[in-house]
Order: structure tokens, then sequence, then C-alpha cells
């Protein structure tokens, strides 16, 4: 493939999410806001449009419309959490008076109604924390509603396969442990505090941990029970990431007493994803919402690689993950799209590596991705791009093959 073919350019990727939107008056607005600080109108995230609203109040008390709008169309109302400690901005549509379950209104908005249990709001600590952790939970949440997963609250929509979140404080002499288990988050709300992760993440050489980087990690975990074990992706998942029957508990226990596979560098995106091949794939999961989600917003800012034009020697076929059996031309826009975007994002993370140094700060994306890492994260866009097209997971009888060295 030549250059002409894989143009490097960020314009060419459609944002899922305007992460970046502009208020009724024209003042630019983000994601986290709900006020403009131009002209003081209400703002509110609606997650089933990816788009950030302008409201303005109606005569009935509590319900929004879409600034400007004289047509009487659609009313919002803010999440009941607005007024909490998560302060969340995001809205709920009103259903309309003859709507089946007509006065059966939801309080809260589709990312706070999967809170299973929160920490005690009136612990002055603990609600400083709980803001922090829906700040990341909500930017999660948005991602995975726009990528057409399935996000439904185990605690009122589907308790048997939904999502939900435990956002725990430790209580002495029991710590909380992070971690994944039957669609529940557990998050320890203390990773919200700067400085007790920043001690735990030089502690393990970790060259990032952050609470965004937590919880797309556990939803990758969640995600791989939830859509890809016992599916066609299930055996090309195991040729590529490991055999994850493996023992894991004792994986991780070897990961921690001895440190990662030496090869580690060749084969993941991450030290500790070479621990077992559920943290391979939770690690190569939770970094492929870290590209999508940047590059979103970097679209919505007017970033364009073009201008920039600083990667020389764009990556080619021979990072793809490929199948036998499959029709190319069905499969060759996918993977030209991915070729897109990945070496959008190898230019776009070399400039504001730059920006961070200019500030003094440690780099701002400090990994060097293998061959193989790359691959990985192909099968990663390609198992989400199926799912969210409706198209049948894998050819019938395929076979995979991957452009790369075995796993060692």
């Amino acid at each position: 493939m030549d250059g002409d073919t894989a143009i490097n350019t960020v314009r060419r990727w459609q944002p899922l999410i305007h992460r970046i939107g502009k208020c009724h008056c024209g003042y630019a607005v983000f994601f986290r806001n709900y006020l403009c600080l131009h002209c003081g109108r209400a703002l509110g995230y609606e997650p089933d449009h990816a788009t950030i609203l302008a409201l303005e109040p109606v005569a009935e008390e509590g319900l929004w419309q879409l600034a400007g709008d004289t047509a009487k169309g659609p009313l919002y109302r803010r999440c009941a959490n607005f007024d909490q400690a998560p302060q969340c901005n995001w809205v709920i549509a009103q259903l309309p008076t003859n709507a089946e379950g007509a006065g059966e209104q939801p309080a809260l908005c589709r990312c706070c109604r999967l809170n299973r249990m929160v920490p005690d709001p009136s612990v002055a600590e603990n609600a400083v924390l709980w803001h922090k952790v829906e700040l990341a939970k909500r930017r999660l949440v948005s991602s995975l509603i726009a990528m057409g997963l399935p996000v439904a609250s185990r605690i009122a929509e589907d308790p048997q396969q939904g999502l939900a979140f435990d956002l725990l404080a430790d209580v002495e002499p029991i710590p909380v442990s992070t971690g994944h288990q039957q669609g529940i988050i557990t998050l320890n709300i203390n990773e919200a505090d700067d400085a007790a992760r920043e001690a735990i993440r030089t502690a393990l050489h970790e060259p990032y941990r952050t609470l965004l980087g937590h919880v797309r990690h556990e939803s990758g975990h969640y995600y791989w029970s939830r859509l890809l074990e016992g599916s066609r992706w299930h055996q090309p998942f195991r040729s590529l990431f490991g055999d994850e029957q493996q023992d894991y508990g004792a994986a991780l226990q070897h990961h921690y007493a001895n440190g990662p596979d030496p090869l580690w560098t060749e084969n993941c995106v991450s030290a500790y994803a070479s621990a077992h091949p559920w943290e391979d794939w939770a690690e190569t999961w939770a970094h492929y919402l870290h590209m999508v989600d940047t590059l979103d917003t970097a679209i919505g800012s007017g970033m364009d690689s073009e201008q920039v034009d600083l990667l020389k020697d764009p990556f080619g076929e021979e990072v793809l993950y490929r199948m036998e059996g499959e029709p190319g031309g069905a499969t060759e826009q996918v993977d030209y799209a991915f070729l897109t975007f990945f070496n959008a994002w190898a230019g776009l993370t070399s400039v504001l590596n730059e920006f961070s140094l200019g500030m003094g700060l440690p780099d701002f994306y400090p990994f060097v991705l293998s061959q193989r890492a790359i691959t990985k994260l192909h099968f990663v866009h390609r198992f989400i791009q199926a799912h969210r097209s409706g198209a049948p997971a894998l050819p019938q009888n395929s076979r995979e093959t991957v452009n790369s060295e075995p796993l060692r």
C-alpha cells in the first residue's frame, strides 16, 4: 500500500462523539460543561445523539428544551445527580405523555443508573473523590454507547447480563480491590486521590495510571465475558492473545513476584498486559478507547495531522489482523479505515508529547507500540465494528492468520 492510500489524516476519521461543540451563542463548549461560560445558558450532554445541547427552560418546572427551538421539539430533564456530588451534566429525554410507561420517568441518566453502590457523600472527602470518579465514568460510558455496545443497568434493566459499578472507599481493615466480576466493576475511589494514585504508579513502575484508564480496562473484562466468550471470536482471540484457561491467579502472582515477560514490548501494549491473556485483552481494549476518544477530541478542536505532517513512514497492511475465508472487499474498507486512524494517532501523539515536554511535564503518550501490539488493537477495532454493524462476528469455519511472529 502506498502513502496515497494510507493517508495520514485525522480529517478522514469520523468522530463518534462531539466532545467539543458550540453553545447557541456560538461560544465553544465541552463535554463536561453544564453551563456556557460566555452567555450563562444551561448545557447538557445527550448520550443517545452523543452531543452537547444548549438548553433553555420551559414553563413546566424541571423541563428544558433546545435553545431557540420554536418547533416545540423534545423536552429534557437533568439527571437527579446534577445537584449531588457527581454533578452529572447528562440529560434525559422526557417521555411523551401517551407513551407506554408514562409517569415512570427515570430520575437518573444512563450513566448514573449503572451505579449499584456509591460512597457515603456525607463524608466530605468521599464526595470529592466520587465526583472525580464520575467524570471518568461518564467519559467511558459515553464512548461505549456511541460505539453501539450494550450498556444496560444490571440493577434496573438487565439483571442477567447488564453492567454495574460499585464505587467504594477503603474501610479498615479491609481494602477495596479494583476489578471486575460477573458484570460488576468495583473501583476503589482512593484512586481519585492524585497523590495516592501517583505513589502506586511509581511503586509499580507504570508509565500511565489514571481513573479513566482503570474504568476502561475493567470495561474490557466485562465485554470479554459479555460478548466475546463463547462467540466465533473466541478461538481467534486465543490464537492472538493466548489461552485464557491458564491459571489466572497464579499468572498474576508470578507477574508481581517476577516482573513482566521480558518480551512484553514485542507483543503487548503494556507490561501488565503480559501477565495473562485476559489482562492483555483488557489493556488493549482500554488503549483502543484512549485512541478513539483523543482523536474525537482532536477533530472537535480542529486539529489536523496533515498540517502537523510528522509521520513520514506510516504503518501499512503488515500490522493488520487478518482471517482466511472472508471476502477481501468487505474487510478492505475496515482495514484502510484503521490504518488511517492509527497513523493519524501516531502523528498526533508525537506533537502532543512535545506540548507536554514544553510545559515540563512527562510525555502525554508514554508508549511505543510494536507491530504485534498494533495487530491486537486492530483485532479490538474489528470486534467492535462487527458488533456495531450487526454483521456476523466471523465467517463460518474461518481460520485466522496474523502477520507477525508467534506469541512467545
